[in-house]
């Protein structure tokens, strides 16, 4: 916990940014649920001061993780990517967003590709609660031939299942290797797969399978998309033209986060979704904080303090 009070400029920064949320995400609602994921770029280590000096290491401070509670408040559920070994940000952000958040997280994932990375969950525990599934994806041999071990995930997949009046939704996170397209495919594809296995499987701990996080994906129609989406995951279409990093521009664009579950599409191509006590209000977006903090540096610098990716939301109603 910061040992000095907040100074009076960045309380006003806060407020700004909080105010700037709350004109984009839905208000708390007794039958919504607000489910978020966002990349925040190597988050591991903090310098406790509010203002430290240009050159100090680590560049995110407790300002930082004040403006990132703000964020991360609106929300019920938000999965996170980037979390490295050393958690000493994560502790600090849990102390900012206050006694009634908890967070769950995965081991890191040990090898060059795992990038020391951790997987995470914050949640609000006046909003939702942990259900008892934890679990990590690791594929089994059959995934890649019986007679050969199968190549595992650069970063496992995190899944945690969570409860809202009773409806049970299970949230599995993710951060794809970076790399070329084509080596970014098979680890795609292999994740589609195992997630629709799992979703038609009977007398599993399935209901309300989502996916989210950072896959970096290619656009609508590459065949990187087209292996997210081929076994039945649609991230709604609300989604679909958001810029997900703070560097993309109308001419540039990534489509690497998403928030998606398992839909079918008819013979008119109208996508249904497959939720059981929950429903897709049709309200999805991201926050561009960049506006609201840490004005006249660099979009680079923001990206230490803050993150290069913006936040990406979806809101459900509860209909069970």
């Amino acid at each position: 916990m910061p040992s000095t009070p907040m100074p009076a400029a960045i309380q006003t920064e806060v407020a700004s940014l909080t105010a700037a949320v709350h004109q984009v995400v839905p208000a708390p609602t007794d039958t919504n649920v607000l489910v978020a994921s966002w990349n925040l770029r190597g988050f591991s280590g903090l310098t406790p001061d509010w203002n430290p000096p240009e050159d100090a290491t680590p560049k995110r401070d407790w300002r930082a993780i004040a403006l990132i509670a703000a964020v991360i408040s609106a929300f019920d559920v938000v999965a996170v990517q980037e979390v490295r070994r050393d958690t000493t940000a994560l502790h600090a952000l849990l102390d900012a967003l206050g006694a009634d958040w908890r967070f769950v997280c995965s081991d890191v994932t040990e090898g060059d590709a795992g990038n020391g990375e951790r997987l995470t969950f914050l949640y609000n525990t006046t909003r939702v609660e942990t259900s008892g599934l934890v679990g990590e994806i690791v594929l089994p041999p059959a995934a890649q031939g019986a007679d050969q071990a199968a190549t595992q995930f650069a970063r496992t997949p995190y899944a945690v299942s969570f409860a809202r009046n009773h409806v049970e939704f299970v949230l599995t996170t993710v951060h794809v290797v970076w790399d070329s397209p084509t080596t970014r495919i098979p680890e795609i594809t292999s994740f589609a797969t195992w997630m629709h296995e799992w979703a038609v499987r009977g007398n599993d701990w399935n209901t309300n399978l989502f996916a989210l996080g950072d896959f970096n994906l290619e656009g609508p129609g590459t065949p990187l998309y087209q292996a997210f989406v081929s076994t039945g995951l649609f991230p709604p279409g609300e989604l679909s033209q958001l810029p997900r990093t703070i560097f993309d521009s109308p001419t540039h664009r990534h489509y690497y986060d998403q928030i998606a579950w398992f839909s079918d599409v008819d013979d008119t191509g109208h996508v249904h979704n497959l939720l059981h006590g929950l429903d897709y209000s049709g309200r999805a977006g991201n926050i561009d904080f960049l506006p609201h903090t840490f004005t006249g540096l660099s979009k680079a610098a923001v990206s230490w303090r803050i993150s290069d990716h913006y936040p990406l939301w979806a809101e459900f109603q509860l209909t069970g």
